[in-house]
């Protein structure tokens, strides 16, 4: 206990007092999380960024501030933090730039996508240097998905409305997976009339000019609300989906579940926090699946410090060791009763490991949630008392811990 105690006393000290092993195994822990890497390719103000927003709902300032360079051309940002990924987009920059060299950017970025998202405006048809990246990372990984988005339709149609309802969906011939030869899609092949000529031209064109490349095509037009647009995220739902069809199970479920938590949330702490729980919580689970009794015992307290001290900046609250062990002194008992039982079931193969990361990733998620719960009383003035904060917390917890098994289920 006094170990555990250490590692909590040292993760909200900062500096250089963090204790290296746990930053060491979170590095690990991250390489095997199933947090899905899109790799965008495309030009610059191709759109990627309003991907990216649309995706994880963050704002430009945070991704601008979130992306770290990887190579020369190429940076990285993993949402909703490095620590506790979710999702993570790889972003190769200078496609347009004369005489860009892509081998450096595909010997780094190619072992890590899991899902190709190349991004061409609707009326840049200039896409000769986007090809040429694109031509070698399907050669050297055929089976990985490629997803082509056609951008900004709103210029190759200034003025006009966007089709309604959005006519490119899977009966189409547009968005759907191509054959296992790779032809693409045929132009104009059932293409609904609504859609303006200049617009369907546009899209032939790019389907085209990329064909034999890419697995789905999918128009989209991602604005900002203030741009005056009736839908700021048209093609978006699409676009979504396509990327559910295309992951791989493990990583669709992480991206589902973070889809699902953040849709029914109107709290703007809530909504901002959730993404943060769900990664701590998800690095949790995977600690708590290493099948090896009494490991994750000093790993996740260090995950759920960090998470903690995570939070508190979000709310804007003071996080100490003497706080931190205050809020978790209403739900400890509990916690530390699962934790050890959980220790038990590891020598039982495949099951132990399953439950062990339900476990893990239910009382992450339920203590973050019970996190967010104090800090909004907190921000309100007052601090629930011992009694009700353990109470949310198991509540919290029977939901997460059905939630968490149903995912590994589906796995």
């Amino acid at each position: 206990m006094s170990r555990l105690l250490g590692t909590i006393r040292r993760m909200f000290g900062g500096g250089s007092d963090r204790p290296p092993d746990l930053d060491a195994t979170l590095r690990a822990l991250r390489a095997k999380t199933p947090a899905p890497v899109f790799w965008l390719l495309g030009k610059t103000q191709s759109g990627k960024t309003s991907i990216i927003r649309f995706l994880t709902g963050a704002n430009d300032a945070v991704i601008g501030a979130g992306f770290r360079p990887t190579t020369r051309t190429t940076r990285r940002f993993e949402f909703p933090t490095p620590d506790a990924p979710l999702l993570s987009f790889l972003d190769t920059r200078g496609l347009d730039e004369p005489g860009y060299d892509p081998a450096a950017d595909l010997a780094a970025l190619d072992p890590q996508a899991h899902v190709v998202v190349v991004t061409a405006k609707a009326t840049d048809l200039a896409q000769g240097n986007v090809r040429a990246v694109l031509e070698p990372a399907r050669r050297a990984n055929p089976s990985r998905p490629v997803v082509l988005c056609v951008t900004t339709l709103h210029e190759a149609t200034p003025r006009q409305p966007h089709p309604v309802p959005y006519p490119w969906g899977q009966e189409s011939g547009v968005g759907s997976r191509q054959d296992p030869a790779g032809s693409s899609p045929t132009p104009d092949s059932g293409l609904p009339t609504p859609v303006p000529d200049d617009l369907r031209r546009s899209i032939d064109e790019h389907a085209r000019a990329f064909a034999g490349l890419y697995d789905a095509l999918v128009p989209i037009d991602l604005t900002r609300p203030e741009d005056g647009f009736p839908d700021p995220d048209y093609g978006g739902e699409q676009l979504k989906q396509t990327l559910l069809r295309v992951l791989p199970g493990a990583y669709r479920q992480t991206l589902l579940r973070l889809k699902e938590a953040t849709d029914a949330l109107k709290d703007v702490h809530l909504r901002h926090a959730e993404p943060v729980i769900l990664g701590y919580s998800t690095t949790a689970a995977t600690a708590g699946a290493v099948p090896v009794p009494f490991v994750d015992l000093l790993v996740i307290p260090g995950v759920q410090a960090r998470m903690a001290r995570h939070l508190a900046g979000l709310y804007g609250q003071p996080m100490t060791a003497d706080r931190y062990k205050e809020i978790a002194a209403a739900v400890g008992v509990g916690l530390v009763s699962r934790q050890l039982a959980r220790q038990a079931t590891k020598f039982i193969p495949v099951v132990g490991s399953a439950v062990g990361a339900a476990v893990a990733g239910a009382s992450t998620y339920a203590l973050g949630r019970a996190l967010c719960y104090y800090f909004q009383a907190a921000c309100e003035g007052h601090v629930p008392d011992a009694a009700a904060l353990k109470a949310y917390f198991q509540e919290q917890y029977a939901a997460a811990e059905t939630k968490w098994k149903k995912d590994g289920e589906a796995r």
